[in-house]
């Protein structure tokens, strides 16, 4: 007892001793001011918000919101995987609550890129006046204007996307030294705001010409002008306004060269492959590289758009197996009837164009090489004995037949007549649903597995959205013209697949299936249907219209509208 007394007093004496002195340096928090000594902390407080914004493609749910809500990609429940407390089927059926964590879960990925954004700018923005600090960290006026340049699109795209998804958002204009959020303003506020954003950063960036093999990753007047397309072109919806002739102008001058020189790939493969980095379509893009950066490629993306067995097909085995979250829709019934609407049934709207080349089915051909966008039907490779197998399914030891079809297939033989009818977001396995390879996945033993850079804006989308603006102001033989640019390189020379020039085949169905085929599981398909009238009127597997279109935008989530009570929620919710 005598020793625990001493100890305790012991104790007490020299905590007395150690609180007396309470003016230590505190070395756990960096500043702007402590940070920024050096050239290289410069550069790295300017990329922060890059690495952040490229994952948030996928991350925190966005991706699964573009795409599982519309008529292309579907994430049924495949037995016992992917019910997920009907998170899936909810999105699917345009039922989804602020309850929902999705619905706040996108609005913090935007305003987490957008607050990032903003505090770099606002460090730079602290040297760009001060010569004594620019000679220290080495960079001139010029170049410190020309990265806020950059961080201001970065902003106005994240800005884009939180318009697109909630429509009533925050501008934030400051973030350090602020305790309280901005309130909400008008889409109409919003819009003009990021306009006036991109157009003033325009002049002090880079085009893609003067940055060379280093600009992707950046954002250069071609990046800048880009956005500007995607906000005229989805303004009427946006804000009521048309903006279809402003559209139109961006769109002729990016493809003129006003802001540097881009061109379409000779190949329908080329801006996602390997080699895309210095693609002269991709207008901006996020640099990957296997074990480095590739989100993309990750969960939530394309790596769970793949049968359970699928990388044993490709050869790719450093990730183990795949886990099929994502499959194309059904074109037909399980007695492989067609079925009747018009909107989705994606396979089918390829095989409309039989001698298109992305129909092939997908396979690595060696050298960093492959065929086909699509896997379907029985997938063959070799084991590790150097025995012939066949992929199979999470849920039992039969080969997978995959199919344009969703239902309880199991094991059935192809052409087989099941006697479960059944096929909703309820009720699937892993033969439904053709699964789409936009990325190619190369084999474990390919110096270029894994290597693609996601290429977020392509010239392309810059031809189809001109198209859209020619065809909606009657001019269905300008827009037929800008197609077939791009389509020409899906078919052998001489095709019939081409449109004719007089664009007599281009119908609102043909358009919103066109924008569909080539954008297909780009992460746009909802905003698209919803620029074309059709997200909530129209119907597509185990999808009636909705009652009304509040569901054009989401709700605000309930997590974030608690922690800021200013918020006030979006209509219909």
């Amino acid at each position: 007892m005598r020793y625990f007394i001493r100890s305790i007093l012991f104790i007490f004496l020299m905590l007395m001793w150690g609180c007396t002195n309470l003016n230590e340096q505190v070395y756990s928090t960096i500043t702007g001011s402590n940070f920024l000594q050096t050239h290289q902390n410069v550069i790295q407080d300017f990329i922060r918000s890059f690495e952040h914004c490229y994952w948030s493609i996928a991350g925190n749910e966005t991706y699964e919101m573009e795409e599982d809500c519309a008529d292309q990609l579907m994430t049924p429940t495949r037995g016992g995987d992917w019910y997920n407390g009907g998170e899936f089927a909810r999105l699917h059926y345009h039922t989804w609550t602020a309850n929902d964590n999705f619905t706040s879960d996108a609005w913090n990925a935007f305003y987490e890129g957008i607050c990032l954004a903003t505090n770099s700018m606002q460090d730079l923005q602290g040297i760009r006046n001060n010569t004594q600090k620019l000679a220290q960290v080495d960079f001139t006026q010029a170049q410190i204007d020309e990265m806020i340049a950059e961080l201001r699109v970065m902003r106005a795209w994240m800005y884009i996307r939180a318009l697109d998804f909630y429509r009533n958002i925050v501008l934030v204009p400051s973030v350090q030294g602020v305790s309280q959020g901005e309130p909400q303003v008008s889409p109409q506020v919003a819009f003009a705001y990021i306009e006036s954003e991109l157009k003033e950063a325009i002049p002090n960036l880079y085009t893609n010409d003067q940055l060379g093999d280093n600009a992707i990753g950046r954002w250069t007047k071609g990046g800048a002008a880009a956005l500007l397309v995607r906000l005229y072109l989805n303004s009427k919806v946006w804000t009521g306004v048309d903006r279809f002739d402003s559209c139109a102008q961006v769109c002729q001058d990016i493809i003129d060269g006003k802001y540097g020189t881009y061109a379409l790939d000779s190949t329908w493969y080329g801006p996602f492959d390997y080699t895309n980095s210095t693609s002269k379509e991709v207008i901006f893009g996020f640099p990957g590289s296997y074990g480095l950066s590739h989100w993309q490629y990750g969960s939530d993306m394309y790596w769970w758009m793949l049968p359970y067995q699928a990388p044993r097909y490709f050869g790719f085995t450093d990730w183990g197996d795949a886990n099929p979250k994502y499959s194309l829709q059904p074109g037909r019934d399980v007695d492989s009837v067609e079925y009747s609407f018009a909107l989705g049934k994606p396979f089918m709207k390829f095989q409309k164009y039989p001698d298109d080349y992305r129909l092939q089915l997908y396979k690595n051909l060696g050298g960093s090489k492959r065929q086909g966008m699509f896997l379907y039907g029985y997938l063959t490779y070799t084991d590790s004995n150097g025995q012939l197998d066949t992929i199979k399914g999470d849920g039992g030891p039969y080969p997978l037949y995959i199919r344009d079809q969703s239902g309880w297939f199991l094991g059935a033989k192809p052409g087989t007549k099941i006697a479960d009818k059944e096929s909703d977001m309820l009720h699937a396995d892993d033969n439904s649903g053709i699964y789409p390879v936009k990325y190619p996945f190369y084999p474990s033993s390919d110096p270029n597995k894994i290597s693609s850079a996601y290429a977020e804006i392509r010239l392309a989308e810059i031809y189809y959205s001109l198209a859209e603006c020619k065809y909606r102001a009657g001019d269905k033989a300008g827009a037929a013209v800008l197609l077939n640019d791009v389509r020409k390189r899906d078919y052998p020379s001489g095709s019939p697949s081409l449109y004719k020039p007089d664009g007599s085949q281009l119908t609102d169905q043909e358009m919103i299936d066109e924008w569909g085929r080539e954008f297909l599981v780009e992460g746009r398909r909802r905003t698209d249907l919803i620029r074309w009238g059709v997200f909530n009127s129209g119907t597509w597997w185990d999808k009636q219209p909705d009652p009304d279109n509040h569901t054009d935008i989401y709700p605000i989530g309930e997590s974030v509208l608690n922690a800021s009570r200013q918020l006030k929620q979006n209509p219909g919710y």
